[in-house]
């Protein structure tokens, strides 16, 4: 780690069903993160492509790619000409009939530090994931960058404490989680502002109770594959939460975003000081955690 101080970017960006177009516009945006100061920039969850989970289609397994393969090539080569790192949320093909929901972590110098494979896989209307992701099998990981170490989990891991807890147990000074979540059109006057607050509460807590830098990357707009189904308006509000849970930077719901935010790695020591949650973590008496229920 060579400084406490630096700027993030996180790129709230909508999609079109052009995988080439939605490459180019995130090169660009990362382009400006990096002229705005930032040395970290992080982009929405499978960010080339619609929200594939809207409905179950064996033709869209054609959208997956290898990696490391030809968006990380893409994104290595820009992280290196920028000198920035870049964690790009891909549709991994890791051989045929087995794919992952994937971060990939891409150094300052251009090299692949290392991914992350989703471990959480949600199954709800408009959100079919379990049809296309085989969970995780990287475990939770963290990765010692240019800017220090830090975390990646993807979206629906970000509503479960033990993954957070577990990444930054290994050291991770921030928590990114690049997502795609929205309201179904048929719930959002009823639902719509408790579920986003819901959102926002549940990754401020990691931050509290962890400690650390908590920042989520949305995506943004209306999205509908093949004008099929009900689709969904993604939320955006993208933020940034210091290690107390203050949000110190957030995105609108309606428009695309490039939101820098800067992070002091300092506050981790202070809040950790005066807040010593992992002090007095009771690590003898957690035995059970590991098992689905405990009546079982």
């Amino acid at each position: 780690m060579t400084t406490t101080k630096f700027k993030v970017g996180l790129v709230q960006m909508s999609m079109t069903a052009d995988p080439a177009a939605n490459l180019t516009k995130a090169i660009a945006q990362v382009r400006v993160a990096a002229g705005q100061g930032a040395k970290l920039v992080c982009l929405p969850e499978l960010f080339r492509t619609l929200y594939i989970g809207q409905r179950e289609d064996h033709a869209l397994f054609d959208l997956a790619e290898a990696v490391p393969g030809p968006t990380t090539e893409v994104l290595g080569k820009l992280a290196g000409e920028l000198g920035v790192v870049i964690i790009a949320s891909l549709f991994e093909r890791r051989a045929a009939g087995l794919y992952h929901n994937t971060a990939a972590v891409i150094e300052a110098d251009g090299k692949l530090k290392g991914i992350y494979r989703k471990m959480h896989i949600p199954d709800d209307p408009a959100y079919y994931e379990k049809f296309y992701f085989t969970p995780g099998d990287t475990g939770f990981r963290a990765f010692d960058t240019r800017v220090g170490t830090i975390g990646t989990l993807v979206c629906w891991d970000q509503w479960y404490p033990e993954g957070a807890r577990l990444t930054a147990l290994q050291g991770a000074n921030i928590l990114f989680y690049p997502t795609a979540i929205g309201w179904h059109p048929g719930e959002k006057a009823q639902h719509g502002a408790a579920q986003l607050d819901a959102w926002r509460t549940i990754q401020r807590s990691h931050a509290i109770a962890n400690g650390c830098w908590v920042a989520a990357v949305n995506r943004v707009g209306f999205e509908q594959l093949d004008g099929q189904g009900a689709g969904i308006e993604f939320w955006g509000h993208s933020f940034v939460a210091d290690p107390f849970g203050i949000v110190v930077a957030e995105a609108p719901a309606d428009k695309e975003a490039l939101l820098i935010a800067e992070v002091d790695l300092g506050r981790v020591e202070e809040v950790r000081r005066n807040w010593p949650f992992l002090r007095d973590r009771r690590v003898d008496a957690y035995g059970g955690i590991e098992r689905r229920f405990l009546t079982d």
